[in-house]
């Protein structure tokens, strides 16, 4: 039911909006009883909400092995910076090179960081860094075949400064994305998409990325609905 329309009746608008509404004010407010659901309707909601999570991660794991095994394409490793620290900055860099004991979750911390787009703006950031780290690591061992910098397994020295720095800002990214786990899709992520040639590899991507949004979808609608129907109980005297 939208927010500034009226229904008489058993049914009643909740004036109060949710947060979710205030982000996406365009999504129509859920109504429920005026005494609220049944204790059966709630257990089923519940149900399908968890349901719709555990479809939700499954998808999500999918996508992301699918993006892992693309192929970078050439000209995303051809736009990389000439320098991992113009990648990511002073403050990011500082922190990584100098740190005895590198904690990501503290740095996070320190950066905070106020939006998603911020967020999605540090882990391209990071991830071309990434890298460019790893193309001079090879280069220092006399390894000049792309094909070793698309690999992230490949046998490099880890006792090298920029393969220290890369794992560094692997590890990063990897707690950037725990911490954003709604992520959009990396320019890298974008570009694989983009130039990808193998029909197989598309077919997983896109369709696992749909299923993501669905379930993700139907978990806050859920939610919401359960939000509201709370919020009717505790305006029950």
């Amino acid at each position: 039911m939208s927010g500034n329309s009226s229904r008489p009746g058993s049914f009643r608008r909740i004036v109060q909006p949710l947060q979710r509404q205030e982000e996406k004010w365009w999504l129509p407010v859920p109504c429920v009883p005026s005494g609220g659901l049944s204790e059966k309707s709630r257990k089923h909601l519940r149900h399908k909400r968890d349901c719709a999570k555990q479809i939700q991660k499954a998808a999500m794991a999918i996508n992301g092995s699918v993006l892992a095994e693309m192929e970078i394409p050439d000209t995303y490793l051809a736009s990389l910076p000439k320098s991992g620290k113009a990648s990511v900055g002073e403050t990011i860099y500082r922190y990584i090179n100098t740190a005895d004991k590198f904690s990501p979750n503290h740095l996070l911390d320190h950066l905070n960081i106020s939006s998603e787009l911020e967020a999605l703006e540090l882990a391209d950031k990071v991830e071309a860094s990434i890298y460019t780290w790893r193309r001079k690591a090879c280069v220092s061992q006399s390894k000049s075949s792309w094909e070793l910098v698309k690999d992230f397994m490949s046998e490099v020295d880890r006792t090298d400064k920029n393969q220290v720095l890369a794992e560094r800002a692997e590890v990063l990214l990897y707690c950037l994305k725990q911490r954003y786990p709604e992520l959009s899709q990396t320019s890298l992520d974008t570009s694989k998409i983009q130039y990808n040639r193998d029909v197989g590899q598309a077919i997983l991507e896109s369709y696992s990325r749909v299923l993501e949004g669905l379930a993700f979808n139907t978990v806050a609608w859920i939610e919401d609905v359960l939000f509201v129907d709370k919020s009717t109980k505790a305006q029950d005297p």
